[in-house]
């Protein structure tokens, strides 16, 4: 069964949520004056995008990367460096704050802060993600509102779908595929450790592998803090040639999301067996 574009086998997407400093400011307000904890931030746009941007371009696939409004605010040149790179840049948030803990207003302040940021800088914003992974019971009422053509926050199904509700495409993540689970650190605990960038492969390239076999698409989500280092770019590098040699059709989350409006509904092969 073959779905995808040109006869491919499964679709992937190389997705980066940009998560600079602001992560850490949403998470505790009081991070704001720390900066030996918004250093680890900062290592993004100042060293984690530049070396994600020439590793692209190394393999010629074009990315998309979810913002933050006040993080763009703060990497300008970043934010202009991915657009004029021709990647895709989509919206998430304008703090990294859930929409769950706010109200339909400030959520919907949130959204238009976040696209006004976005757009003065020359994006052409159509997606959301939401910095938690979580809506409110307003959020795909007020995306509809605003204008987006997709949301990519689930994690309950590896093909794109439309909302039953909502004239919103739906392009799923996974935990499996995010870098965060496996690599994030914070010595506040000390109770995340860091995995190897081999024991990370060892879960990636087989969940990528078994999607492959059903002609689904691949959610990959890293973060230019977190593997823009050294050696998890090698590990980047190792998945993005596996994509490639395996027969993926890498696009854009906006692409996958307007191949599937167009095209579907896209169906797994269920039988796994190609």
């Amino acid at each position: 069964m073959a779905q995808w574009p040109d006869g491919r086998r499964y679709g992937a997407t190389l997705s980066f949520d940009f998560d600079a400093e602001e992560v850490w400011i949403g998470e505790n307000p009081a991070n704001a004056s720390a900066p030996g904890v918004l250093s680890q931030g900062a290592f993004g746009p100042k060293v984690g995008v530049p070396l994600i941007l020439r590793l692209l371009e190394k393999h010629a696939v074009t990315a998309s990367f979810y913002i933050c409004g006040k993080d763009a605010l703060r990497h300008p040149d970043a934010v202009r460096a991915i657009v004029a790179a021709g990647h895709e840049v989509a919206h998430h948030g304008h703090s990294h704050s859930s929409p769950t803990g706010m109200t339909e207003q400030q959520e919907r302040e949130e959204l238009r802060a976040g696209l006004d940021a976005l757009r003065a800088l020359g994006a052409d914003v159509v997606g959301y993600r939401s910095p938690s992974w979580e809506f409110s019971a307003h959020t795909l009422d007020l995306l509809v509102e605003a204008g987006f053509a997709y949301s990519s926050n689930l994690l309950d199904d590896i093909v794109p779908y439309r909302h039953p509700s909502h004239d919103i495409m739906e392009v799923p993540v996974s935990w499996i595929l995010d870098d965060a689970p496996h690599f994030w650190f914070a010595n506040d605990t000390w109770e995340k450790t860091i995995r190897s960038p081999r024991e990370v492969l060892d879960v990636w390239i087989p969940e990528i592998d078994g999607i492959a076999r059903h002609g689904g698409h691949v959610m990959v989500t890293a973060h230019p803090m977190i593997s823009g280092r050294p050696s998890r770019l090698e590990m980047l590098d190792t998945v993005i040639g596996h994509l490639q040699d395996t027969g993926a059709w890498i696009a854009t989350t906006r692409e996958v999301a307007a191949y599937a409006r167009e095209h579907g509904p896209l169906e797994l092969d269920l039988g796994g067996d190609r």
